[in-house]
């Protein structure tokens, strides 16, 4: 690195806020702190920031809003984001994710285990922003181009399609078995567009969300194809022993799909297709 990583640490509860900046600190990272939106606003235009942890409860705006603002400027759009959650905010997660922040971490958390989610985050986002550095597909900026081709047409087809309860999965399992199932998922998929002669073009829009696009035709009929495979390949993302056991308290994975054709159109942007895929998805029992 030419030099050393700068973080932004937004946190409104001063020993938590000291605690992070002293760790990340002493671990070679430049770092600043802020303790409300605005003054995370403010700062991320100021300074040039590779990284922002975020904490959904702020004095002022929330977490969300500030990212709204910070992907709204072109200064600070591409800056990855992690949101500090509570443990039983899951909505709020869920939320984030689909916002198109790059990870979550709930409270209390492992400091190495944050540390270890900022070097990857950071690690992909330098190497190639555009593509997903845990799935090696083509990440959101690829997709929306995509789509954005698409959208003069009638005749494409969009295939949202991914793993419903990964938060809980990962807080049981932790994140390496979290991310472990979101890439086996991504392999998958791509065994299926090669199948089908890579008819599609095949993205990984964040977490366990992927999306297909092609003909309304294809999309169609290579998405019982899809949903089959993923759902007879669940049981091996446990371990052996709770899929023997199956203790009361297994977190579950389910499948969950989508799709959006372009004869529903016009659409006014690629955003609004995204949106309603993620709108539509339902999780599919068996």
């Amino acid at each position: 690195m030419s030099r050393a990583a700068t973080m932004l640490i937004v946190e409104d509860e001063p020993e938590t806020a000291s605690l992070l900046e002293t760790y990340f600190r002493a671990h070679g990272y430049q770092v600043f702190t802020a303790a409300s939106g605005e003054e995370a606003l403010s700062m991320a235009q100021a300074h040039p920031i590779d990284l922002i942890v975020l904490d959904i409860r702020l004095p002022d705006i929330d977490g969300f809003e500030v990212f709204r603002q910070l992907r709204a400027h072109r200064r600070t759009r591409e800056i990855p984001v992690i949101f500090l959650t509570e443990k039983r905010e899951r909505e709020s997660r869920l939320t984030g994710l689909e916002m198109g922040a790059h990870d979550y971490i709930p409270k209390p958390f492992s400091l190495q285990e944050l540390r270890a989610r900022v070097q990857n985050i950071l690690r992909r986002s330098r190497a190639e922003p555009a593509i997903d550095g845990l799935t090696g597909l083509p990440g959101r900026p690829l997709i929306l181009d995509y789509l954005k081709e698409q959208l003069g047409r009638s005749d494409w087809g969009a295939l949202l399609i991914g793993l419903q309860g990964l938060e809980a999965f990962g807080e049981r399992y932790g994140f390496v078995a979290r991310d472990d199932a979101i890439r086996a998922v991504g392999l998958l998929l791509t065994g299926i567009n090669h199948e089908s002669g890579d008819a599609f073009f095949l993205g990984h829009l964040g977490e366990g969300w992927f999306i297909l696009i092609g003909s309304r035709h294809q999309v169609s009929a290579v998405a019982p194809q899809a949903i089959a495979r993923l759902k007879s390949a669940l049981p091996y993302f446990y371990p052996l022993q709770d899929m023997e056991e199956k203790p009361p308290d297994l977190p579950i994975l389910r499948i969950a799909a989508a799709q959006a054709h372009g004869t529903e159109g016009p659409f006014p942007d690629p955003e609004a297709v995204i949106r309603r895929l993620l709108e539509r998805r339902e999780a599919l029992s068996g």
